[in-house]
């Protein structure tokens, strides 16, 4: 198994008393903190923020253009027809804005292209069909904005066009069309350009009404689902548009996603940001990329709860073929790589990969290798791939500057598809990885913890519960990942056949029940009795009754004492709240002392220190033990650290126990 980086902050923040004194629980004082908020009013606003965080639609550009048309097209009664995505935000944006369209009375259709068949955005064949159905309108929605050429067709066949999107502009090249919004356009004011493609269409029928608060009432669900499959970040209006949202799914959810909440056996006040990233998009994901978004269309717009039944079972049955189809392409692909990790992205072909699936399975590899991934489905001569970044790597600036080895390209920094020659892709892949060796991020830690937890008051069932208030979490407010470092593994089970992992670790006089998901206990790596780190989300878990607090593990290693001994070495006083747990009780004095000998001296460097403990004894303990000689006078060290200190000539006893740093370290205890 790889071994993960890990970065365990060993100072925890100064909380400022003005967060202390608003009435937020020592454990949420320290997690905003960190996130920079440092007054009472602060915290209010981003735990708290309502309607007051939603701003004018009117602010973006081509809002009041596309609001004419539109209204136009009502006055007249128009055939209209919303043009969509297959993903999640593009068929939650058609849901929307389809639905709204025919409840002002008009003829609407939905047009999704066949991810398979058609690729994503508009295409002139689709337009022509929807020509000849008697379509005037097209409004795109989550696409459209590179749409140049189709623009042109659309205009040369008497369809007028509003676009709306939220993807990366290209300011040379705009469509010519009746009315473009999107947030990302050069001059555009809106001030949150982080809206999802079903945000900007919420905009757009908000206009439209000039009722926002009717028009979320009836939508915020949709907007929620949306938002967060698209991965947008959850603060500014995001945050209160998803809120709203999970609560109306929680209070009143429509037919369909009632059905879905029923047969993916999921209890609706347990509602979460994180159910709809992990339970609700991926099943409405598996019909666009297995070319049948339609059905998750229907299955939103139904308003008939035995039918939406019926199709909430089939979009299930469908996500399985998905998972399965996956599993497969994972394999293969790593078959090619025959375990060797490159030294640049990762760029694979086949002729007999799902061009619907491949996304996902970029994304695994992405994870597994460290390393941007790039799958590319062949046919004939041609190929689509799906793109996923790594580590803060900007897809879609390298995709530019690879432009000249593509047919075309489009997405985000961190998510992106392209078009290629079959005879162009060595050529880009050495384009893409000379670009990436140039433009290499930072290496961060892949396991990034946000806060130590070294006094076990801190997971009371009062303070973990008060977590509960950063919901939704998600992008840009992640649910808070804590850690404990060096506690003893008392007890370590398999549970649901082998699947999951469940152990108990003991912290000071608490035991902590903990489970890690989707990990057996030979793929965690630790074994009873020994010390481990464990990076973790806590929960409050009620079974029959009992009503506990739960960690669930995010990664687990057996423990790394490195990082706290280098700093105990340095006197960095900020690590004595970790410390304290290894605070040293006479007998390690008398073996560490004993275990010197007359000619000892302390090694050069903290791993030639660590080196030097005494079997069995904790290296922290180790080097407790070496600062209190040192201050006590029982070392004779240099100037700059205790680095190659000697035994001193002492006469008669000291007193360890009063020393400055063991006072310090028990005032943590």
């Amino acid at each position: 198994m790889k071994q993960k980086k890990w970065n365990i902050p060993l100072t925890g923040p100064r909380i400022p008393q003005a967060l202390l004194e608003g009435g937020f629980s020592p454990l949420l004082c320290q997690i905003l903190t960190l996130r920079g908020i440092t007054t009472a009013q602060q915290a209010r606003s981003l735990l708290f923020g309502g309607k007051e965080t939603l701003h004018d639609p009117l602010l973006m550009l081509g809002m009041k253009e596309a609001r004419d048309r539109i209204m136009k097209a009502v006055e007249r009664c128009e055939t209209v027809a919303v043009y969509g995505d297959y993903d999640v935000d593009g068929i939650t944006s058609t849901c929307m804005l389809t639905d709204w369209l025919r409840r002002k009375g008009l003829t609407c259709y939905y047009y999704i292209p066949d991810r398979n068949e058609e690729g994503y955005g508009l295409n002139c064949a689709a337009l022509d069909s929807l020509r000849a159905r008697g379509v005037t309108l097209v409004v795109t929605v989550d696409c459209g904005v590179t749409a140049v050429e189709e623009a042109a067709h659309a205009r040369d066949i008497g369809i007028d066009m509003v676009i709306t999107d939220h993807h990366e502009c290209r300011p040379d090249a705009l469509p010519d069309v009746a009315a473009l919004i999107d947030c990302k356009r050069d001059g555009d004011e809106y001030p949150n350009k982080n809206l999802a493609g079903v945000g900007v269409a919420l905009k757009l029928v908000c206009a439209c009404e000039g009722d926002a608060e009717a028009v979320l009432a009836r939508y915020a669900d949709l907007v929620a689902i949306g938002t967060v499959a698209d991965v947008m970040p959850l603060c500014d209006e995001n945050r209160y548009l998803v809120r709203l949202g999970l609560s109306q799914i929680v209070n009143s959810p429509r037919p369909g996603i009632s059905a879905m909440l029923r047969e993916s056996a999921i209890d609706p006040a347990r509602m979460t940001s994180s159910t709809i990233g992990y339970s609700l998009a991926p099943r409405l994901n598996a019909a666009g990329r297995l070319g049948q978004a339609s059905i998750a269309a229907k299955l939103l717009l139904s308003r008939d709860e035995e039918g939406a039944l019926c199709l909430a079972r089939e979009l299930c049955e469908l996500n399985r073929r998905r998972q399965s189809i996956e599993n497969e392409i994972w394999k293969e692909a790593n078959a090619m790589l025959a375990g060797q990790t490159p030294d640049g992205p990762i760029v694979l072909a086949s002729e007999n990969w799902n061009q619907g699936v491949i996304g996902i399975a970029a994304s695994r590899l992405a994870e597994q290798y460290s390393l941007p991934a790039i799958i590319v489905c062949l046919n004939g001569e041609v190929g689509k791939g799906s793109c996923r970044s790594y580590g803060g790597f900007n897809l879609f600036e390298a995709l530019t500057a690879c432009a000249d080895e593509l047919i075309g390209f489009g997405g985000h920094a961190l998510a992106a598809g392209l078009n290629i020659r079959r005879d162009r892709l060595d050529a880009f892949r050495r384009a893409l990885r000379d670009y990436y060796l140039s433009n290499r991020p930072e290496p961060l830690p892949e396991v990034q913890c946000d806060l130590l937890i070294t006094d076990p008051a801190l997971l009371s069932l009062e303070n973990v519960r008060s977590l509960d208030l950063l919901e939704p979490c998600g992008n840009a407010n992640p649910r808070p990942l804590l850690c404990m470092s060096g506690v003893r593994l008392e007890m370590l089970s398999e549970v649901g056949g082998g699947k999951h992992t469940r152990f108990r670790v003991r912290l000071g006089q608490t035991p902590f029940e903990c489970i890690y998901f989707s990990h057996s206990a030979a793929e965690t790596g630790v074994h009873e009795a020994e010390l481990i780190d464990v990076a973790f989300t806590p929960q409050v878990n009620e079974y029959r009754g009992n009503v506990t607090v739960q960690l669930v593990a995010s990664a687990v290693r057996p423990h790394d004492p490195y990082a706290l001994c280098d700093a105990i070495l340095h006197e960095d006083r900020g690590c004595y709240p970790a410390a304290a747990h290894f605070c040293p009780l006479r007998a390690d004095y008398i073996r560490a002392w004993r275990e010197m000998g007359p000619c000892f001296s302390v090694g050069a460097d903290t791993k030639a220190v660590m080196a030097q403990r005494p079997a069995d004894m904790e290296p922290e303990t180790y080097c407790l033990c070496l600062m209190v000689f040192r201050e006590a006078g029982l070392l004779d060290a240099p100037q700059d650290g205790i680095y190659r200190a000697v035994r001193a000539q002492v006469t008669g006893k000291a007193d360890l126990d009063a020393t400055q740093l063991i006072r310090s370290l028990r005032a943590y205890q």
